[in-house]
């Protein structure tokens, strides 16, 4: 079950980060940005040494401003 949650989490990420950032993603664009998005926004706040409760809102938060600076870095990059 933990795995389809982190799909769904990526994927509701992934879609609010291109929807905030104008840009385009279908299905697969929105999985891999969100997904790689919550990486790094939780790695971030590990970093950053924030305590994030493991509810669905928390985690959903965390991935989705690491979803929106991972596609600005990406649009800037490339």
């Amino acid at each position: 079950m933990g795995f389809i949650l982190w799909i769904i989490i990526g994927l509701i990420a992934g879609a609010i980060a291109h929807r905030v950032l104008n840009s385009r993603g279908g299905f697969f664009g929105s999985l891999v940005v969100g997904l790689v998005g919550a990486l790094l926004g939780g790695k971030l706040a590990d970093v950053f040494n924030l305590h994030v409760a493991g509810g669905f809102v928390d985690q959903l938060i965390v991935a989705t401003l690491g979803s929106i600076l991972f596609l600005f870095l990406w649009k800037k990059l490339f």
